[in-house]
């Protein structure tokens, strides 16, 4: 079986399973439930009432669309896995999983700094806010997000397809993701690894030090504020977005920027759950739990 390449492989064996677990299977159910219904939700409730037709909005329900992306790429074959004796997935579907994975987390990536500087421009240029952040501005940006995280995407799906496979081909791991596809190969992943690392720089460390400028000059704006009440509203508008920024990023950053020596097959799966289908759960919540306006529109439509 040596020598045997890319070509010849017709399906992964998934070794981030043992056999079949039906109580990973109701886990996972049961998440993906949660974030089908808290991300469909935003979606309707955006859609629905005219006081969220706003760019904030606007761009939280592209990211709730990403977070439905985000899970039904993954979690469906988990589910299937989950009660199957021997976890497997195709080579092709293997390489569709990990394109529309990168795709989403490109966009995301591009959206949260998208959605920081939505909240620079409404807390610290609000006489200036409507021309900024016009219907065809954001329109515009939303697209770019989407177009910036296929580019990318397309580049790490590409380099992936040139892989060789030696022997069994076994992923450490329970879906398809870059890092678990370099692990397996045999042939020189020099190219990939190369792109992983500027992919790093460019798609997602980029991105954060727009966040975390933008929150600066956020943070400088409120603290000048001359009244507490004006204070608490401005941070409560920013507060939800930040929390996802941060608890996305330093997923994201656990899971491409690894240790030299890799981590456990327990702890990877453990911070590709976090990152790919925990996260997708979570931003609805996050949005919500605080926010009157969503609140005041659930009531309307309820």
């Amino acid at each position: 079986m040596a020598g045997m390449n890319q070509t010849q492989v017709t399906e992964f064996v998934l070794l981030g399973f043992s056999h079949g677990q039906p109580f990973l299977f109701a886990l996972f159910l049961a998440i993906y439930l949660a974030t089908l219904l808290g991300n469909s939700a935003i979606l309707s409730l955006v859609s629905l009432d005219p006081h969220l037709h706003s760019p904030m909005y606007f761009f939280l329900s592209h990211l709730s669309c990403l977070d439905l992306c985000y899970s039904s790429v993954t979690v469906p074959k988990i589910l299937a896995n989950a009660l199957r004796p021997q976890a497997t997935i195709s080579y092709r579907g293997c390489l569709a999983q990990m394109f529309f994975l990168m795709w989403c987390a490109g966009a995301e990536c591009a959206l949260l700094a998208v959605m920081a500087y939505d909240r620079y421009a409404a807390v610290c240029q609000p006489l200036h806010y409507a021309q900024a952040m016009s219907h065809s501005t954001c329109a515009m940006a939303a697209a770019g997000c989407w177009l910036w995280g296929l580019l990318d995407s397309a580049v790490h799906t590409v380099l992936a397809a040139r892989l060789s496979f030696c022997g069994a081909a076994q992923l450490q791991h329970i879906f398809c993701d870059v890092p678990p596809l370099l692990g397996a190969a045999c042939s020189n992943t020099h190219p990939n690894e190369l792109a992983l690392h500027v992919s790093s720089i460019f798609v997602g460390l980029s991105p954060f030090l727009l966040v975390v400028i933008s929150y600066l000059c956020i943070l400088a704006t409120i603290l000048g504020m001359p009244l507490a009440t004006s204070r608490r509203k401005a941070f409560s508008t920013c507060s939800a977005h930040l929390l996802v920024v941060t608890l996305y990023f330093v997923a994201a950053n656990l899971n491409y920027n690894r240790p030299s020596s890799g981590y456990s097959p327990a702890a990877d799966t453990l911070v590709s759950v976090l990152y790919c289908i925990i996260t997708p759960m979570l931003n609805p919540l996050i949005y919500s739990l605080r926010n009157q306006e969503v609140w005041g529109a659930l009531r309307k439509v309820v």
